[in-house]
């Protein structure tokens, strides 16, 4: 029996890379990504994400380096997400409306050998890098540029663009397609570095792992209402997501009407007043509201919604979203579903268990225990056993 443990034969290690391997081969031709007039195929987006891994490994990236990306929701920020494991890289998104301060806090701290950076977000990337101490080696810094957008930037970008070794056309241009890209030698390997938001403290690094539907994705650079609504119209847009301040854009939107069908909406982050809920859902939206972590790396409770509840009157069905509280659904890769191992406890202020109500409302931690893990000092775990 000891002889049968996993190898290469009978184990393969779970990674969102393979999702995307699939979708080239059966959906080739369907469109992966629509940007302005720009579409690609998933076949094209698999081969642009190969190039560029090519790229990523020629300029010596290897297993377990940190590549930063700060970019909004543009076609390269989507390939990142995959052509930046396919180098064996650890994939870090870098939030545009930090600070430079910041930004250069978390490239210090995730030690990033490389950082692909937006053209409108050039100005704050030289001046996080100016911040590091004399003598530090900073990270090498990529341009990605929309030709249109560019073209106009071009007169007073010249000045900027020297700091920069390439641009990310170049990348997928002198890149292999048929680069053999990095297998993870296991799906606990790290994947992607985020960094909490640091409202109470420094911003927290939180590693997630290769274990964490085919559809087209609309990339997005603004939030604005009517960029949203115009592509909602043109694509025929089912699914969506947005912060609840999001739903308040679009409901608060001047000669806003009613969807022509019914659009899902995941909403997490700030509870959304019932009112916006309502408001909302009266324009055809389908609100589901979720609450997550950093560190969870993702939703972990949400509203369960119940059948009954659709009989209700519309503003008391708001109120009903609008709480969180049931373990999520996760599914698997094969579609299968099963319950979160998310363990849900809440406590109170001396985190002793037993004197909250699950019924009312308290001040109080939430914790939860599953399979994730945080890196800290012992002592910092106060509730340990």
């Amino acid at each position: 029996m000891d002889e049968l443990k996993p190898s290469p034969v009978n184990s393969t290690p779970l990674t969102p890379i393979a999702f995307l391997e699939r979708a080239a081969v059966a959906y080739a031709d369907c469109p992966s990504i629509i940007y302005n007039d720009t579409t690609f195929t998933w076949s094209q987006t698999n081969r642009r994400c190969l190039q560029v891994a090519s790229s990523l490994s020629s300029y010596g990236i290897k297993t377990g380096h940190v590549v930063s990306v700060l970019a909004p929701n543009v076609p390269a920020t989507y390939e990142l997400q995959f052509a930046v494991p396919m180098a064996g890289a650890i994939l870090h998104n870098i939030n545009t409306r930090l600070d430079a301060r910041n930004v250069c806090i978390l490239l210090r701290h995730s030690e990033s050998k490389l950082v692909f950076v937006d053209y409108l977000s050039r100005e704050l990337i030289l001046e996080a890098v100016s911040l590091f101490p004399p003598n530090t080696k900073r990270p090498t810094l990529v341009l990605i540029t929309d030709d249109a957008d560019a073209a106009a930037d071009q007169s007073s970008c010249s000045s900027l663009t020297a700091y920069f070794s390439c641009s990310y056309e170049d990348m997928v241009e002198k890149g292999d397609p048929g680069f053999k890209w990095v297998q993870p030698q296991s799906e606990w390997d790290p994947v992607v570095l985020n960094y909490t938001s640091g409202t109470t403290s420094s911003p927290k690094g939180v590693v997630q792992s290769h274990r964490a539907v085919g559809g087209t994705n609309i990339c997005l650079r603004k939030v604005e209402a009517p960029t949203i609504y115009n592509l909602i119209d043109r694509h025929g847009v089912t699914h969506m997501s947005g912060a609840p301040v999001v739903l308040n854009i679009l409901t608060k939107s001047p000669d806003v009407e009613p969807l022509k069908n019914p659009i899902n909406i995941l909403t997490a982050g700030a509870p959304p007043p019932a009112a916006v809920i309502l408001r909302t859902e009266s324009l055809g939206f389908v609100v589901s509201h979720g609450y997550g972590l950093t560190e969870t790396a993702g939703l972990v409770v949400s509203c369960a919604w119940k059948p009954k509840w659709n009989t209700f009157p519309a503003s008391e069905r708001a109120k009903l979203k609008a709480r969180q509280g049931d373990r999520g659904e996760h599914e698997t890769r094969w579609g299968f579903s099963w319950r979160s191992s998310f363990e849900r406890r809440v406590l109170n202020a001396r985190l002793s268990e037993g004197s909250i109500r699950y019924v009312k409302m308290h001040e109080g931690w939430l914790v939860l225990h599953g399979g994730c893990g945080h890196y800290a000092p012992r002592w910092l775990f106060r509730n340990q056993r």
